[in-house]
């Protein structure tokens, strides 16, 4: 299977299924790191605006990670994107947990 390569045409489709689930993405200057935070009840996720595309596609799929997500509520379009995410994310915890039963060995 092809890598799943992080562009703008994904970028878009990830905050469209960040749009679908309830959060609002905000691109903002600053020196902090980028995540996700709730903001009186809200779902907020603060990206450092000076990322790149590539950068940016990253955190937002490391954010979606960590959050619940009720793929019931997707449309047929963002379901196939959360699934696109989920296999590159499946397989780079994957990969991580191989380096650390190598690391054990060694």
């Amino acid at each position: 299977m092809a890598e799943l390569k992080l562009t703008k045409h994904l970028l878009k489709k990830i905050e469209e299924l960040f749009e679908e689930v309830g959060y609002t993405i905000r691109y903002a200057k600053g020196s902090f790191n980028s995540g996700y935070c709730m903001v009186e009840n809200q779902k907020i996720a603060v990206i450092n605006k000076f990322f790149d595309t590539e950068g940016r596609a990253g955190v937002l799929i490391e954010i979606l990670s960590q959050v619940e997500i009720d793929t019931k509520t997707l449309s047929e379009k963002s379901l196939k994107t959360f699934k696109q995410i989920s296999k590159k994310e499946n397989k780079k915890e994957k990969e991580e947990a191989e380096d650390v039963q190598d690391e054990k060995k060694a």
